[in-house]
């Protein structure tokens, strides 16, 4: 007998649900606060808000109606630091190394590492640590002390030591006697000075899958990890598969942007001819770009990239402030509504920006036939200021040439994820059924 569904997509600010009947039609959807306490209680508050049975049912008691389907996102963010050679060159490594990878640089040491630099490392609360090398003739043996160092100390986070052979061999050694877990890769800093991030970005957005699901605060409990055993970019890849297989070979690309909390992440997908697989990438996901805790990162990069003057920066001040201090705040007001979406506006501006860049060319061969918003601040029943959110995509001098005439719909339904978590457990049919219902573009 088929029973009624729950998809629950667990974010680090809020949780959000969307009801199936056992007929497949989607019921209703609703969100509650993450409550970051127990992670639990918001899962429960937002399945019961679409008007279904408790699906967290103790064992031992009757079976509940209602089958859950969960994906998370609750860890946020990762919180980098860098241990490298010098200040300057650690400090771009790091940050180049930590953009569209999930994380956050928040924390420099450069140098030999002694006793107090590991005392401040272990307080910045990293969620991983980047090791890196330098170019001088003392780097491989500052390499090796701080690989010491490291396999020695309390600092429990993963590893990344990017550097070069032989080196790196013997650097590996040492932090594996102590059991550490590192992932290895090539080193950042090239001899003719230039930077290569990406081998140490591509370990970065490895150790994120596990993180999103349960690296902070109530989601690492054993029974909230056996209820969302998916990240969710993997559901939200998913979902969009769905959706771009659906559309056909001849609908150009679909580009997904969510703006979350903590994080923003740019996925797109390009269909491909015949019976083929749609091309899906892996996210980009900008941990500097967040709507509450990393906020002040919107605004920095604006004015960096030019998106922001300074007298706008000055107006934009005391609510970044005030929405990374007070991270379960929400406007409810028609001006700080409006500061919300105009930053909202500036992640998705910088975010597309970064996945562009960081895929090719590909997205300008195939053209871009539909944007998808996702998010919170984007369900505001408020058209003219989605209209000038909109307006803002198309228009920016960075993406005019790809989005200017791009249709642009708000995925209101909740409908991305939940179909993705019906997918992957063969419910094609009511994957489609959730994404046909939710997703309505509005034209350029």
């Amino acid at each position: 007998m088929a029973r009624a569904i729950v998809c629950i997509d667990v974010g680090s600010g809020w949780v959000k649900a969307l009801g199936i009947d056992a007929d497949g039609e989607p019921i209703g959807c609703a969100q509650h606060p993450s409550t970051p306490h127990d992670l639990l209680e918001g899962v429960r508050g937002a399945a019961m808000a679409v008007g279904l049975d408790d699906p967290l049912t103790p064992r031992g008691t009757a079976e509940s109606d209602t089958e859950l389907f969960a994906c998370s996102s609750a860890g946020g963010g990762l919180r980098l630091a860098v241990v490298g050679q010098e200040v300057l060159s650690s400090t771009e490594a790091g940050y180049r190394v930590a953009r569209s990878a999930g994380a956050r640089v928040v924390h420099i040491e450069a140098g030999l590492l002694e006793p107090a630099g590991v005392r401040a490392l272990r307080a910045s609360r990293p969620d991983v640590v980047l090791l890196v090398d330098g170019m001088d003739a003392a780097a491989e043996q500052t390499l090796l002390r701080n690989a010491a160092r490291l396999a020695r100390s309390r600092v429990r986070a993963p590893i990344v030591l990017a550097a070069r052979e032989p080196v790196r061999v013997d650097a590996l050694a040492l932090l594996k006697s102590t059991g550490r877990s590192v992932l290895a890769t090539d080193g950042v800093l090239r001899e003719d000075g230039t930077f290569v991030p990406e081998p140490a970005r591509e370990a970065v957005a490895e150790l994120l899958g596990s993180h999103l699901v349960g690296g902070r605060g109530s989601s690492t409990t054993a029974r909230f990890r056996r209820l969302a055993r998916q990240p969710t970019p993997d559901a939200v890849r998913r979902g969009l598969a769905e959706l771009v297989r659906s559309r056909g070979a001849g609908s150009g690309a679909v580009l997904v942007v969510d703006v979350g909390s903590s994080t923003t992440e740019v996925y797109s997908g390009v269909p491909q001819a015949g019976d083929a697989e749609p091309e899906i990438s892996w996210p980009t996901t900008e941990a500097d770009l967040g709507m509450r805790p990393t906020c002040a990162g919107i605004l920095t990069d604006g004015q960096a990239e030019g998106l922001v003057d300074p007298v706008e920066a000055d107006l934009l001040g005391p609510t970044v402030r005030r929405l990374a201090e007070e991270t379960d705040y929400v406007p409810i007001d028609a001006g700080g509504r409006a500061e919300d979406r105009r930053l909202a506006a500036l992640a998705a501006v910088l975010a597309v920006r970064r996945h562009v860049q960081a895929t090719g060319d590909g997205l300008a061969r195939a053209g871009v036939g539909l944007v998808i918003l996702t998010g919170g601040v984007f369900r505001q029943p408020d058209e003219s200021g989605l209209a000038a959110l909109r307006s803002t995509l198309r228009r920016d001098s960075g993406l005019s040439g790809l989005l200017e005439n791009c249709p642009i719909a708000v995925d209101d339904g909740y409908a991305l994820a939940p179909a993705g978590l019906l997918a992957m457990r063969g419910r094609v049919k009511e994957a489609r059924t959730v994404l046909d219902a939710a997703i309505a573009p509005h034209e350029a």
